[in-house]
């Protein structure tokens, strides 16, 4: 029974400490979006991927950047609606 609650303890300190891990109430739409924003913050952080995404798209890399932090606002779209 102790392993059970220290295992449930270390889970929800790991979930305050990293908001992108989700609890049982994150929807669907919350948890991609939270992985493409975690995505687009690795592309932009690794300038060599991202170059290589920039010659892969055939723009400059100042482009390729502004393009990831853009999509970071919406990645999935607009959030559905709550059926009720």
């Amino acid at each position: 029974m102790a392993d059970k609650l220290r295992t449930q303890q270390q889970l929800e300190s790991l979930q305050n400490k990293y908001v992108g891990t989700g609890h049982s109430d994150t929807t669907k739409h919350e948890w991609t979006a939270n992985i493409a924003r975690d995505s687009y913050a690795s592309y932009q952080g690794h300038p060599p991927l991202l170059h290589y995404m920039a010659i892969g798209m055939g723009m400059p890399m100042e482009k390729v950047r502004m393009h990831c932090m853009e999509k970071m606002v919406l990645p999935c779209g607009p959030a559905p609606r709550a059926e009720e």
